[in-house]
């Protein structure tokens, strides 16, 4: 990449500052929303409980808060799903990140896939939230993750996203190719699980991807500023 194409501050913006672990404490999160302020980070995602909490650690900095809905499996009910979206957008969430049902897209239901992703999409436009479906590309073959493409070329979430994090593999360069070569314009591309250094981030953000969803969003950042200022 070009230096001169992204600033420090336009990659910050596009990093969404993740904090999804099972055990993480409320020092955790208040660490997380300082560091998120502190470097201008698009996006704390975390779990739907968290919301209140870190809504009202950001208060007046700009940081949005995004919460993981149905994470980090995606096995609960369309109703479930929808149930949290709206809980949380009502505890103050600004972005919605929910996993795909699986076992519906490896049994090729695409009409559930699709009757799924309408559903949390329509729950989220209904209150002017941003949403991004996760694919969980490791466990997917090419022909199902173009299949949930063309789903969402349908439905038009604002985001499809390669992973969660927890699964077997993280985001690939292949994978947000394939991904924006199918989706274009219509829908942009959120690359998201392993991404840890300066390098493998402006490689998905060649590849395609518009958001970075990461935990060394910190580390990501101050190698930029090194990278630039060689």
């Amino acid at each position: 990449m070009e230096k001169a194409k992204l600033t420090v501050n336009g990659l910050a913006s596009m990093i969404d500052h993740t904090l999804l672990k099972p055990y993480a404490a409320e020092d955790d999160f208040k660490k997380l929303c300082a560091e998120a302020a502190q470097y201008k980070f698009k996006m704390v995602a975390i779990n739907s409980s968290a919301v209140t909490m870190c809504k009202e650690l950001l208060k007046g900095s700009g940081v949005l808060v995004g919460a993981a809905i149905s994470f980090p499996f995606g096995q609960t009910t369309i109703d479930t799903k929808v149930y949290e979206t709206m809980e949380s957008i009502k505890n103050g969430a600004d972005e919605i990140d929910y996993v795909v049902n699986i076992v519906e897209l490896k049994k090729k239901n695409y009409e559930y896939i699709e009757k799924e992703m309408k559903h949390v999409v329509d729950a989220c436009r209904s209150s002017g939230r941003t949403v991004k479906v996760i694919f969980e590309n490791c466990y997917l073959t090419d022909d199902e993750k173009k299949a949930l493409c063309n789903i969402a070329l349908k439905v038009r979430p604002d985001f499809i996203k390669t992973s969660t994090g927890f699964g077997t593999g993280g985001a690939t360069v292949e994978d947000v190719r394939l991904m924006k070569s199918i989706v274009g314009d219509k829908v942009k591309v959120k690359a998201a699980g392993g991404i840890r250094t300066v390098e493998k981030a402006l490689q998905m953000i060649e590849a395609g991807a518009e958001r970075i969803g990461t935990s060394s969003g910190i580390k990501i950042i101050e190698g930029y500023k090194k990278y630039l200022n060689k």
